[in-house]
């Protein structure tokens, strides 16, 4: 047990790796597609870039999931902070389409190698110190809300900086000038989010020698890559034997819908608000902001949701029942002007982060008690994989529909089925913990007999 940090120690390096590592992806959020279009990239080019980000995260999410089982929670996750560095400077600096391209692409793979291993290495942490039993939940939450917060600054940052920057004598102007154009106003929020990324890079090669982790057996780099198959077909029968496990997968796919359809319809409903593209980027970035200011409150009510519910299963079907409502809301108001529906549609908007929020921390907790530390980063990635597949899917079904509450009520609909998933479960027993070496335990039953 030396070496092996306290549960309360543990939790806040894991709020800070959640913090260090998508305050930077925050800052990208208002800027990026206005700074590859300041490139001189088309409309038909940005989408190639986003889909070699999208395609790069999915064909590497189950491998990197499978590495970090086999090899390291830490050594992966400092590997994502040097991709998304790569990723930021030749986003910021590059002018070549092949530049940029290359950019989104390490953007994709720091995502795939950056989804599981710091809420693994914080459960195994936990779990090697207290026990399989211990309390998870309050650690998930802040990790999740410190992520939304994360986000919610950096959106906000990211959009202020390129407008501060013009706002002053030719300061913009100057910048642009004096290194040849290399470095835009719009490149600056990408060069800060570089500059933080080095400092997670620095915290997790801290906290590589600093806070060691649970014992592993040991494992070369070859060894590691032929043990990778293996792990990464044990996540998938996973969730195909495991009931409970099943479900957080499908409600992870629900949400990939939802904040699909959620993503891609609300900068063009802004700017219809407002009357013009320029000012509804503005208001979309403050709404997306706000959006994540719902979702880290909601994480952080988590574990009172589950104490008020009665049960963490309980807690899900509540949180993805409030975020389907706010998006049947959205669908609702689709059509109509005003200032009353659009009062609607923003409370909807938030509903749709709270009750996501809300509900993640507690999906999780659950699944942990369902897989063994050997599997625990594979799962977290056939979860996040689930999403990003759903939302692929979804938002190109919703682009093909007309204009109106159709698309929203997509969303919905995705969301609603993953919410009755979990109707009917809250009485019965919690799942059993996993092992910490990885063997599950008899699993405790806790499906339905038609299921």
């Amino acid at each position: 047990m030396s070496g092996i940090p306290e549960p309360s120690a543990a939790r806040r390096r894991y709020v800070a790796v959640c913090v260090l590592f998508w305050l930077p992806i925050g800052l990208t959020i208002a800027p990026l597609i206005l700074l590859l279009t300041e490139r001189g990239m088309t409309l038909v080019a940005i989408a190639g870039c986003f889909a070699a980000h999208s395609l790069t995260a999915a064909v590497l999410e189950l491998p990197t999931g499978g590495l970090s089982d086999v090899l390291g929670r830490r050594a992966v996750l400092a590997a994502a902070g040097v991709a998304n560095l790569a990723a930021l400077v030749l986003v910021a600096l590059g002018t070549a389409p092949w530049q940029l391209g290359l950019g989104m692409a390490l953007m994709g793979a720091g995502r795939a190698l950056s989804s599981g291993p710091a809420e693994a290495w914080y459960v195994d942490t936990v779990h090697a110190r207290s026990g399989p039993g211990a309390e998870l939940r309050t650690g998930l939450a802040r990790g999740a809300s410190a992520t939304s917060a994360a986000l919610a600054g950096g959106t906000l940052l990211g959009g202020a900086l390129p407008w501060l920057l013009g706002l002053g004598p030719g300061l913009g102007e100057r910048l642009s000038g004096a290194t040849s154009g290399l470095v835009l106003p719009l490149s600056v929020p990408l060069l800060l989010g570089a500059a933080v990324e080095v400092a997670f890079v620095l915290y997790a090669l801290y906290a590589l020698t600093a806070l060691p982790e649970p014992p592993r057996p040991p494992a070369t780099l070859r060894g590691a890559l032929r043990g990778i198959p293996a792990t990464v077909a044990g996540g998938l029968r996973l969730g195909g034997r495991d009931a409970l496990v099943r479900r957080v997968l499908l409600s992870a796919a629900g949400a990939g819908s939802a904040l699909a359809v959620v993503e891609l319809l609300t900068p063009g409903r802004t700017a219809a608000l407002t009357g013009a593209p320029e000012s509804g980027a503005v208001l979309f970035a403050l709404l997306a902001c706000a959006g994540f200011a719902c979702s880290a409150v909601g994480s952080h009510l988590a574990p009172l949701a589950a104490r008020l519910a009665g049960s963490g299963e309980r807690a899900v079907l509540i949180g993805l029942g409030a975020a389907a409502g706010g998006l049947l809301l959205l669908g609702a108001t689709a059509a109509a002007g005003g200032v009353g529906p659009a009062v609607l549609a923003a409370t909807g908007f938030g509903l749709v982060y709270l009750g996501r929020g809300a509900a993640g921390p507690n999906e999780n907790e659950l699944m942990h008690r369902r897989v063994g530390g050997s599997g625990r980063a594979t799962a977290l990635s056939v979860q996040s994989l689930a999403l990003q597949l759903s939302a692929a899917v979804t938002g190109s079904v919703a682009s093909l529909l007309p204009p109106g509450p159709l698309p929203w009520l997509l969303g919905g609909a995705a969301l609603l089925a993953a919410a009755l998933l979990w109707s009917g479960r809250g009485g019965r027993r919690p799942p059993a913990p996993a092992a910490d070496d990885g063997r599950r335990v008899p699993r405790v039953d806790v499906c339905s007999a038609g299921e």
